[in-house]
């Protein structure tokens, strides 16, 4: 059943053009508001490092990568429903060693062309350089540009990771302090108080195959020295587990792959040089120079092979939400009835970074922006063909 109602949906990421193409596909008259000048910017960032879409891991460990709020909307919309979704726009995907599934074109912006040709053809208009600024009476809401009072609206304003390209969370000051899980960086990396020489010679320089230990929890991955502190994969895995303890010392170890007896025999004794001993265990430059680094600041030098297993590092603090990856924090759950509409504002969807979630790195991130603007897409559809849906209160601009 199609229905002919306006409906404003609030951001062009992924979220919200979900959310438009479903509403669209129903029927409804759909414009699209955001702050941009041009849409998904900070989807084509995300493309940049070959737009890891979703992950081909088994259902199950992939929904216990979410909250419990997010799993019923990746359930509604799977991996597998996103990458027919993908495929059907004429961008074949395909899925790496690791499980994580990317576009073969590996980058955004193909993808992103051909959805807007598809919202074009569906009559979907996009508005650009509109700041939402709030709610009005009813649905009413407020733009820098005026007000508009649609039949229903989409708010998808996204975390406040990477401000510069649109979502600086400044749309939290909309709703009551309760309202909100304070916004925190999520897939962050940390600042680390290395030696200048250290700094200066190996910032950029990538550390592979580390294990990272804090207590009893450990993760495997890669990660990255920045001149001023530590990054990359194995990072933002522990990111959440981190973020609350710091500043804290964790261990890094260098070789996981090998057992300590094997690396004491590997490293062996006498008169060589330490570098030359690092570098028979297999140790790249920059793994040798975290050793350096440690034994400058104090650690033991007589249990070489013990560093290398149990590397202290300390983490200062998280590096803040201009530099993150995502967002923690944001709309809480108790705010939101069970298709993502305000409790409080019959009509309002939500969808997207701006609800009180965090995943990893992996695909999960995109793949919980579309399944919830999709859900919201859906929900707002329902809610219109249903005998509650009042009309808007006033026309808009």
């Amino acid at each position: 059943m199609t229905i002919s109602k306006t409906v404003a949906v609030v951001g062009a990421g992924p979220a919200g053009l979900m959310a438009a193409e479903i509403l669209a596909q129903g029927g409804a008259c759909v414009t699209v508001y955001d702050v941009m000048a041009r849409p998904g910017r900070k989807f084509l960032l995300a493309g940049r490092g070959g737009l890891n879409l979703t992950h081909g891991e088994a259902l199950p460990r992939f929904l216990g990568r979410y909250p419990v709020p997010m799993r019923r909307f990746i359930e509604a919309f799977p991996p597998q429903a996103l990458v027919a979704w993908c495929e059907a726009l004429g961008q074949p995907v395909f899925t790496g060693s690791s499980g994580r599934v990317f576009p073969v074109a590996m980058k955004a912006s193909p993808l992103l062309r051909a959805w807007l040709r598809r919202l074009e053809a569906l009559g979907v208009t996009l508005r650009a350089g509109w700041c939402w600024q709030g709610f009005g009476p009813g649905r009413t809401l407020r733009f820098d540009q005026g007000e508009i009072a649609p039949d229903a609206a989409i708010l998808a304003c996204g975390g406040a990771s990477w401000p510069q390209l649109g979502s600086d969370g400044a749309w939290i000051q909309a709703f009551p302090e309760h309202a909100i899980t304070p916004l925190e960086p999520a897939n962050m990396g940390f600042h680390v108080a290395w030696s200048a020489l250290f700094a200066t010679r190996f910032a950029g320089a990538p550390l592979k195959r580390v294990a990272l230990q804090l207590g009893d929890q450990s993760w495997r991955g890669e990660a990255m020295i920045s001149a001023r502190g530590i990054e990359g994969g194995v990072i933002y895995a522990a990111a959440a587990a981190l973020r609350g303890a710091a500043p804290v010392t964790v261990t890094l170890d260098l070789r996981p792959d090998l057992d300590l007896a094997t690396l004491r025999a590997r490293l062996g004794a006498g008169a060589q040089s330490l570098a030359n001993r690092l570098r028979r265990a297999g140790l790249a430059p920059v793994a040798a120079g975290l050793v350096q680094e440690a034994l400058r600041a104090g650690a033991r030098r007589e249990d070489i092979a013990g560093l290398v297993k149990a590397l202290p590092i300390r983490l200062e603090a998280p590096m803040g939400l201009a530099r993150a990856i995502s967002t923690a924090g944001g709309l809480r759950w108790d705010q939101l009835d069970p298709r993502l509409m305000l409790r409080d504002r019959p009509g309002i969807f939500c969808a997207g970074e701006m609800l009180d979630w965090e995943a990893p790195t992996g695909g999960y991130l995109l793949q919980g922006c579309f399944a919830t603007g999709q859900a919201a897409g859906q929900g707002a559809l329902d809610w219109l063909r249903s005998p509650s849906a009042a009309p808007a209160t006033s026309a808009g601009s």
